[in-house]
């Protein structure tokens, strides 16, 4: 109906699925739930396999190396093989190294087969989405709702489950992830039909050939910076918190509850009075805020703003994901996969140097690092907020008439 807002719409329908949906739906948020999954542990981790900070940490590096490398593969081979057996080959992958590394003896081993399941959830969300809107009912507004849902609800369980099965081993998630992963594969295999492929193959270049676009290079470039701080706090903080795995577990789960709850209900509000680029600029100096006052402020005032980081990066999140498949001419899949190669660098960079910074310097000093390079996102945005504001204007007609399809957008 006209005047009404699409993201009511989407919310109203957003229940009303087939079957199909809710299995992918419900897969993503436990391939999500992996990326949080170890946050309560890694100290555990380090325990009992007698590693530095340094050396866990790699288990997020080595997840997002792979991850940032996969993206120039996985439109090549959705476009070839079709969705549903690219998801199903993600899931058996996660399955596979997800068990293993509940069976590592050593770090090294375990760091190992983070790389094997980061190839294997980057195989699965980064064609979850497209899979969602195929078969979606409601429009892509519902489906695109309900797959950031999942996003969050993962994001916010995650470190749940880390904590309740870690508690008594550190194996435990590991071997938890695998069998919920088998059930989603079960579930994909009975309820999830073929989706038809495109009319074009994707070629292992593309996602690189669309990073030629000004703004396209400005968005990724920016959120290169703001997934180092984002980053910085999912992997370092734990270690300086230095909690039991419930207690870490508790304050990660109202970490992901918040981002969830910004990244699908506040973020589009903001946006839709404010902009999408005033929104994201505030969220990133306010992140970088939040990063100082944590690195310096008590145990009571890390926790605090640990858990309010969540707002900043749900929003961030959002807005970024929008600004990514609006500002080139590039096919929605191919634009986010580039955008994705180059973020998720910065994901793999954190964890390793921020222990490493402590060591060389003090335990503050990582936080003001997360902070600098939140601010440096912004201003990003600010030098390039002409041009990005005048093309995503240009091509907002253009996408408004695709459908909606990303990778690993979030």
């Amino acid at each position: 109906m006209q005047g009404e807002d699409p993201f009511e719409q989407g919310t109203a329908s957003i229940l009303r699925q087939p079957k199909a949906v809710w299995a992918t739906a419900g897969a993503s948020v436990v391939a999500f739930m992996g990326i949080g999954l170890v946050d309560p542990i890694l100290p555990s981790i380090a325990k009992g396999l007698e590693a530095t900070p340094s050396q866990v940490s790699l288990l997020f590096t080595s997840y997002f190396l792979i991850t940032a490398v996969a993206m120039l593969v996985t439109g090549f081979v959705s476009s070839r093989i079709g969705g549903r057996k690219t998801l199903l080959a993600g899931l058996a992958l996660v399955v596979v190294f997800a068990a293993l590394s509940g069976t590592s003896s050593s770090v090294a081993e375990l760091v190992g087969f983070r790389a094997g399941w980061g190839l294997g959830n980057a195989l699965f969300v980064s064609t979850a989405l497209a899979v969602i809107v195929g078969a979606a009912a409601g429009g892509s507004s519902a489906a695109i709702l309900l797959y950031e849902s999942a996003l969050g609800l993962g994001m916010a369980c995650g470190p749940l489950l880390g904590a309740l099965l870690g508690d008594a081993s550190w194996r435990y998630p590991f071997f938890g992830t695998a069998a919920l992963m088998a059930i989603g594969f079960v579930c994909i295999t009975a309820f999830l039909r073929e989706q038809p492929r495109p009319a074009r193959r994707t070629s292992l270049l593309d996602p690189l050939k669309a990073l030629g676009h000004g703004g396209l290079a400005s968005v990724a470039t920016s959120a290169f910076f703001y997934n180092y701080a984002f980053f910085t706090i999912l992997a370092f903080t734990p270690f300086v918190l230095n909690m039991t795995p419930y207690k870490s577990g508790a304050v990660f789960f109202a970490w992901g509850l918040l981002l969830a709850v910004f990244s699908v209900l506040v973020a589009p509000r903001l946006q839709k009075r404010f902009g999408s680029l005033k929104v994201v600029g505030a969220s990133l100096v306010l992140l970088a805020a939040d990063l100082v006052i944590l690195g310096y402020g008590n145990h009571t005032t890390a926790i605090v703003c640990t858990i309010l980081s969540g707002a900043f990066i749900g929003m961030n999140n959002t807005v970024y994901t929008e600004l990514a498949l609006g500002v080139s001419d590039a096919p929605r899949p191919v634009a986010s996969a580039g955008y994705n190669f180059v973020r998720w660098f910065a994901a793999a960079a954190a964890p390793y140097l921020a222990p490493k910074i402590e060591e060389w310097s003090n335990i503050h000093i990582p936080f003001v690092v997360a902070a600098v390079a939140a601010v440096v996102g912004a201003v990003v945005i600010w030098v390039r907020r002409s041009a990005l504001s005048h093309e995503a204007e240009e091509l907002e007609p253009k996408h408004a008439s695709e459908d909606g399809v990303t990778v690993f957008a979030n």
